[in-house]
């Protein structure tokens, strides 16, 4: 039977590298708002305040929402709230979220909040940058910066000579896409982008950190996956440097399994810990992460199987 290459999770990702490298991140993709602010004050990630206005909106679950204070230089402290919708698929109401998001915020906590957008579907004529309404001479025009990661295709170039974290976090982005349905091609893009962080002289935090993502964005089936690390493995004797080891990854397995082990006890009781049987023989990083997600929503122990059984019956090109 032909292996299917997992399915890539862009959200979880992309949210630990903002959270990871948010200075970074304004310097990258808005400058001009970077230079206004005053880093030596620090930022503070409002989760909190975010999540109120949420569920005030009504408007779904979002992962990749961001709410920060920052201060600009001069002292006047100030509210930045960022929105990264990095699903291949674009997203109809998207304009109409952005300006509820930042009406709602203005309404609850009277605050002037800068909403900036990342995008990362497939197309290219997609690039919606405002929201509004007339009626009876009543006018609402909302408008918000936007970054297009498509356009950066363009750009290949500037973004392999760049040391900015995000400018990896992009060509893994982009290489995950565009190796949706070609596995060995996603092998070989995966391992050019990890050889790269060693080439560019990044400290051993950077490298495991932007390591992790591209490993997180660039799923493999298991065979490929084993010629991966094989291949990164002769790579790093040759540099003479172990920085990201199967060992480590081994510990990701070990880490997702005592998780999914404590759910089990949590929601369904000792009696449910049987399935662990099951479960530990799957190898799949990404898999695991899927059943310990599914643990949230579950309804019971066969529902919880259905997550890791279907996985040999769906479509072998599915990314």
């Amino acid at each position: 039977m032909a292996q299917k290459t997992p399915q890539t999770e862009y959200d979880s990702p992309w949210k630990q590298m903002l959270q990871l490298y948010f200075e970074d991140f304004m310097r990258f993709f808005f400058p001009q708002t970077h230079a206004q602010i005053d880093w030596s004050r620090g930022f503070e990630f409002l989760d909190q305040e975010l999540q109120q206005v949420v569920r005030d909106a009504e408007l779904g679950k979002r992962l990749i929402d961001k709410l920060v204070k920052i201060y600009r230089v001069g002292g006047e402290e100030s509210w930045l709230l960022i929105h990264i919708e990095v699903q291949s698929q674009e997203e109809t109401d998207f304009p109409k979220r952005m300006f509820v998001y930042n009406y709602r915020i203005f309404d609850r906590y009277d605050r002037s909040v800068a909403s900036l957008a990342i995008l990362g579907d497939e197309n290219i004529k997609w690039l919606p940058n405002r929201f509004g309404y007339e009626l009876f001479g009543c006018t609402v025009d909302f408008q918000f910066p936007v970054i297009k990661l498509l356009d950066y295709q363009q750009r290949w170039k500037e973004l392999e000579t760049s040391r900015n974290p995000f400018a990896t976090v992009i060509m893994a982005h982009l290489a995950a896409v565009q190796t949706s349905s070609d596995r060995l091609q996603r092998k070989q893009q995966k391992l050019v982008l990890v050889k790269r962080l060693y080439e560019q002289g990044l400290g051993r935090d950077d490298i495991i950190n932007l390591f992790r993502f591209i490993d997180w964005m660039m799923t493999l089936p298991d065979q490929f996956e084993l010629e991966f690390w094989q291949e990164y493995r002769d790579f790093e004797e040759s540099k003479r440097m172990q920085y990201v080891t199967s060992v480590e990854r081994s510990g990701i397995r070990l880490g997702l399994l005592e998780g999914i082990e404590l759910g089990l006890e949590l929601k369904f009781g000792v009696s449910s810990l049987g399935v662990m049987d099951e479960v530990s023989q799957i190898y799949d990083i990404e898999q695991l992460r899927k059943i310990k997600e599914g643990i949230k929503t579950a309804t019971s122990i066969d529902e919880l199987r259905q997550i890791y059984q279907s996985s040999t019956t769906e479509n072998p090109s599915e990314n």
